[in-house]
């Protein structure tokens, strides 16, 4: 006998209920291994699955196989021509035979060395067996493992049937047919549109980085399929996804890294397949393109940070278009007034989603609720964020003039985009209604005091600190029918100058003089002091913005 040594198939190899045996797995069986199985041709296809297991003493055994058998023979039928041995193999081979056990006990103590030539040229799995074995042991051990996984894969099927019909008529969205593929298979699971963008990725035992490292690379080199097939140099199982008779994307499930061929089970087809019929469904009961929740989830994650890691992070987005690296991220805030009529969050949304794509921005758009949509923008390190910021405002305002736009800070990572997010909030709380920048957006820059004051009007020690500094001069007002707060107000805008502030109230000086005096006893306080008329100005702006923020 000629070529490689003999392989000795590993015990390790056992059976899993479930799904179909392979050659491996037979071997491993303890009424197999008990002949000490050598395995000399077709040593990288012992994960070929096996359909049933066949014992022939018969010269063309092929003609009575239909494909997946394992061939047990004692040698005896074998042809002593070479010519013949061939033909035998190529038989075997063509009917798509999973592999040949030769009994060396009988007729044979080696095997012919054609036969080894002939195995290895079809890359065929020739077994031999050193020791005397009982077939129909094997068979009967065999055949019973194959009914029982055939058993089960029923109830599996039945299982995965009515986990997707439950979820369907329930009006399940499709982030929980993708969670329910996962869970049933064990398996990662994506959801990518046309663009090859990964809409929902469930990584099951994986990590979402070693899911969608590349991603669009690895994607588009896997071939469309017109129904669920393993697809691609990964060896991906997927499935289209239809809608109202348009593909719309497709369904992806990664095979297991350390298992042995196949990578799937009839199952795991069922499992991708009743997901694809989910997400369609789902998809006519949820008219709002995938995109769009794909986008909000990954928004809100930055928002709160919700990444385990940032290289978690920045291959979801990659994942989702928006550029990884050598780029800076700026946060876009847009409030729509609840009271705006005749405009919808939605509308104002797909607006923004058509301005960003036109203009050729990258860009991340989705609704955070409450009348709030955020976008993040990302943009090379040669291109600046005024430009594109304007351009979603004047779109906004376009659309909803009341629209408050609101900018973060500029960051140069992902792992940092929460602070953007956190600077936009504060920007879009100072926004005091009825007001407008220069420019068609506010940003850190344009909070002052009265702005900063007005985020804070909710807080109970601003509201407590004005009715200390001015509240006895505003019950006096309100008793004596005087006008002392906008007295005072003239008075402090004109940095204590009695001929300014006495000009603007339209007051005498000696009017004014009067007015202040009685001021100051019911405050109790010098006016003449600097840092005093500071407290007393910041209290009556409080006041303003706490009367605005009432209405």
């Amino acid at each position: 006998m000629t070529g490689a040594p003999d392989q000795v198939p590993s015990p390790a190899a056992a059976p899993v209920r479930g799904r179909v045996l392979t050659v491996a797995e037979v071997l491993a069986l303890p009424v197999m291994a008990a002949g000490r199985p050598q395995v000399v041709a077709g040593e990288s296809q012992l994960g070929r699955s096996i359909r049933w297991v066949h014992i022939t003493e018969l010269t063309d055994p092929a003609s009575f196989l239909k494909g997946g058998e394992l061939v047990l023979t004692t040698g005896m039928p074998l042809p002593r021509e070479p010519a013949l041995v061939r033909r035998y193999v190529d038989e075997l081979a063509t009917v798509g035979a999973a592999g040949l056990v030769l009994e060396l006990v009988r007729r044979y103590h080696r095997p012919p060395e054609e036969l080894v030539r002939a195995c290895r040229a079809h890359d065929l799995p020739l077994v031999l067996l050193s020791r005397d074995v009982n077939f129909l042991e094997v068979t009967q051990v065999v055949h019973e493992l194959l009914l029982g996984n055939q058993v089960e894969t029923l109830r599996r099927t039945q299982e995965i049937h009515e986990t997707f019909t439950g979820l369907t008529l329930r009006g399940a969205g499709a982030a929980e047919a993708m969670r329910a593929a996962a869970e049933m298979s064990g398996r990662a699971v994506v959801l990518e549109n046309q663009a090859h963008q990964a809409l929902i990725c469930e990584p099951s035992a994986r990590t979402v980085e070693e899911v969608l490292t590349d991603w669009e690379r690895r994607s588009r080199a896997t071939p469309p399929t017109d129904s669920a097939a393993v697809s691609g140099p990964e060896g991906w199982l997927v499935c289209p996804v239809e809608y109202r008779g348009e593909r719309c994307g497709r369904v992806v499930m990664l095979p297991d890294r350390t298992a042995v061929e196949p990578a799937f089970a009839e199952v795991d087809t069922s499992v991708l397949e009743r997901a694809a019929m989910s997400l369609a469904i789902s998809r006519l009961i949820h008219p709002a393109a995938w995109e769009r929740g794909a986008h909000r989830g990954a928004l809100l994650d930055l928002a709160e940070q919700r990444y385990r890691t940032a290289g978690e992070a920045a291959v979801r987005t990659a994942a989702l278009g928006l550029p990884a690296r050598d780029c800076r991220y700026v946060v876009v805030l847009v409030d729509l007034p609840g009271d705006e009529s005749g405009v919808s969050v939605a509308e104002l949304e797909e607006s923004l989603v058509k301005e960003v794509t036109v203009a050729g921005v990258p860009a991340l758009v989705g609704e955070l609720g409450a009348g709030r949509i955020g976008v993040l923008l990302g943009l090379r390190h040669t291109k600046q964020w005024r430009p594109a910021v304007e351009l979603i405002g004047r779109a906004a305002m376009e659309l909803a003039p009341q629209a408050v736009v609101s900018v973060g800070s500029d960051v140069a990572d992902l792992s940092q985009a929460a602070r953007s997010f956190r600077d936009a909030s504060h920007v879009a709380e100072s926004a005091l209604p009825g007001t407008s920048p220069r420019k068609p957006y506010y940003e850190l820059s344009d909070i002052g005091l009265r702005q900063l004051l007005y985020a804070l009007r909710s807080d109970v020690r601003l509201q407590g600190y004005v009715e200390r500094q001015v509240g006895r001069l505003i019950d006096y007002d309100h008793r004596h029918n005087t006008d002392l707060v906008s007295t005072l107000r003239h008075y402090l805008d004109a940095a204590g100058n009695k001929t300014v502030a006495a000009q603007a109230a339209d007051l005498s000086r000696q009017t004014l003089y009067q007015r202040l005096h009685i001021i100051e006893r019911l405050l109790g306080s010098d006016l003449e002091s600097g840092q005093r008329r500071t407290e007393l100005h910041v209290a009556l702006t409080a006041l303003d913005v706490l009367r605005l923020g009432s209405r």
